[in-house]
């Protein structure tokens, strides 16, 4: 009896160890429930890191956000949450390598290519510059576009500068400030509660499938569309240090063989056709297209010159060898599309 009750001692022992070692991560995701972020990538992704680390690593997605927009770093750093996806504009000056994807003029009309592209970079160029949580993906989603809410399009650099505009914040909001366009400038999902009241006459940044997503096709009268879209969004995936440290080596390369450039091109993957969703909805709408006189690109292009330059010293000022990594991040994109 004595030997029998020391067996089911040690198997009940061994049986908590293992129900210990699991690990249920909470997964935030600060777009509405119903965004395909919340409801189709991310859960994807939870699906994935159960199959690969054979249910030792589970997640689960609050049924809403824990925290804004700018603070999903915060909330991973103080372990409130233990992953979150944040624009990589709200590292402010700290987070440089990931504003590669998002200089002026560098995007492509292909989220999943840039995506993949992005982490080819971040390997090659910045793979450490984030410490204080672990660095799971980074991703870039559809491009932004140029939209006006009047009958008249903005097809000039002076139909620009005369109009209140919506910008998404970073580069696009200090590219228009710098024109002298009146900007008002909130994260995406605010942008409906300024757009659908009338406040500006024009927005910047937001890509076809936000456009429709965000409700903002009634408001919406005309896109003026560039042949080189003028910026796109890039964003990083990250988990709490502390959090990451419980899983075992094994278990974190396994979770690593479904992150990076692999879910990174999921997002991109799934933005894609959300655009073309947008798109599709142009018509139905009435919103009309009109493609961008060269003269206003061009006008387009030097007047946002100074972001790269800026962003050039900055990230070589943080170690990075900036110029190496835009130049490589435009040749997977070239490489890609060729």
């Amino acid at each position: 009896m004595t030997s029998k009750l020391a067996l089911v001692t040690a198997t009940l022992i061994i049986a908590g160890s293992a129900a210990a070692a699991k690990t249920r991560l909470l997964v935030n995701c600060f777009w509405p429930s119903s965004h395909f972020a919340c409801s189709e990538v991310l859960p994807a992704w939870i699906e994935e890191v159960e199959r690969v680390t054979e249910g030792r690593v589970t997640g689960i997605i609050p049924p809403k956000s824990v925290a804004p927009p700018p603070e999903q770093m915060a909330a991973v750093e103080k372990g409130i949450v233990d992953v979150a996806v944040m624009f990589n504009g709200f590292f402010g000056d700290t987070v440089q390598g990931p504003k590669v994807a998002m200089q002026p003029f560098v995007a492509i009309r292909d989220a999943e290519t840039m995506s993949k592209a992005l982490w080819a970079t971040n390997q090659e160029y910045f793979a450490d510059e984030i410490t204080s949580v672990k660095l799971l993906s980074q991703f870039v989603i559809s491009p932004g576009e140029l939209y006006s809410q009047t009958d008249t399009p903005i097809t000039t650099l002076d139909d620009l500068v005369s109009r209140k505009m919506w910008v998404l914040p970073g580069p696009l909001a200090a590219i228009t400030k710098k024109l002298g366009t009146g900007v008002v400038s909130t994260p995406a999902v605010k942008s409906n509660e300024i757009i659908s009241r009338g406040v500006v006459d024009g927005h910047l940044g937001l890509d076809p499938q936000a456009v429709e997503a965000f409700q903002l096709l009634p408001y919406t009268k005309s896109t003026t569309r560039l042949s080189q879209p003028i910026y796109a969004t890039s964003f990083s995936v990250f988990a709490n240090t502390d959090t990451w440290a419980e899983i075992s080596a094994e278990d974190q390369d396994a979770i690593m063989s479904v992150s990076g450039g692999v879910l990174g091109a999921a997002f991109g993957r799934r933005w894609d056709a959300g655009a073309a969703q947008g798109e599709a909805a142009y018509e139905g709408a009435g919103l009309a297209v009109v493609e961008a006189d060269p003269a206003f690109e061009e006008a387009l292009m030097e007047a946002s010159s100074f972001v790269t330059e800026g962003w050039l010293k900055a990230a070589g000022d943080a170690g990075i060898d900036a110029q190496g990594a835009l130049d490589f991040y435009r040749s997977q994109l070239d490489g890609a599309m060729n």
